[in-house]
């Protein structure tokens, strides 16, 4: 398994996702000055109408359109929701206002989009039940276990056998980079025991460095999942390619991550 580059515009593709579906870059869009150029967030100060323009210019590189994705509501949660065609539209063309981190669903045609800025972006897909997942996980959302909670909700929902699952863990901050204090690790080790201590590097005063890849790869492979590619990419490593809050701060755009059947 790896990763693919593709570009004008640029974003990346996992092989072991077999159908539509992609992570940004920030690059090959039309917004200008320090959101250049492919921004994806409807709130960071961006006109409207040159992010409808970014998801036209992504969509058809990908195979979706902008009146066909269905946005998250990002607030660090746990929550999952089934979403369907009656959604089309939520987020770019109207507001999504109830909390969900984390989107499923069953029906042809619908994109689900989650953003990110050093968070860790992960797609779902099950050829079996001919089902799709997107999930944004912070480390808030790392440490309540959003990725295993995706796996239930569509084995709930759709009939999925986690073994049956592939899972595509996309670019966000890495251990080089993620230096946190003590909470972070702490939150960890409460919800994964001693799995958790891998992912977690002590530098022995008082700040720690956490790898949230590696942590959500073990949540998955915990609830089953056998198939799980990992981006080697470092959003704070690389903030000419990729948005990282870490970085800059506000003054940022958004990356997205999305899926759909076709």
């Amino acid at each position: 398994m790896s990763f693919n580059i593709h570009h004008s515009p640029e974003y990346l593709s996992s092989d072991c996702i077999a159908v539509p579906h992609c992570f940004s870059t920030r690059h090959g869009g039309v917004s200008a000055g320090h959101l250049a150029s492919l921004n994806l967030g409807v709130h960071r100060g961006d006109r409207w109408e040159n992010v409808l323009e970014n998801y036209r210019i992504l969509g058809a590189a990908v195979g979706f359109a902008p009146e066909q994705t269905v946005f998250t509501h990002q607030t660090h949660t746990d929550i999952v929701v089934r979403v369907g065609k009656d959604e089309c539209g939520r987020g770019l063309f109207s507001e999504v206002t109830e909390e969900r981190d984390g989107l499923i669903t069953n029906e042809p045609g619908v994109a689900l989009t989650v953003f990110s800025a050093d968070c860790t972006p992960i797609l779902l897909y099950d050829p079996v039940k001919k089902a799709v997942g997107a999930v944004h996980a912070g480390w808030r959302g790392t440490a309540k276990g959003i990725a295993a909670r995706c796996v239930e909700a569509m084995g709930r929902e759709f009939g999925t056998e986690p073994a049956d699952l592939r899972a595509a863990i996309g670019p966000c901050i890495g251990p080089c980079c993620f230096e946190t204090h003590r909470d972070v690790p702490d939150a960890m080790i409460e919800a994964l025991g001693e799995a958790a201590l891998p992912a977690i590097r002590d530098d022995q005063n008082g700040k720690f460095h956490v790898d949230l890849k590696r942590l959500n790869a073990i949540w998955l492979a915990r609830a089953g999942v056998k198939i799980i590619d990992i981006s080697t990419d470092c959003t704070a490593c690389q903030p000419d390619r990729f948005w990282s809050h870490r970085r800059v701060g506000n003054a940022r755009g958004s990356l997205a991550a999305v899926i759909l059947l076709p």
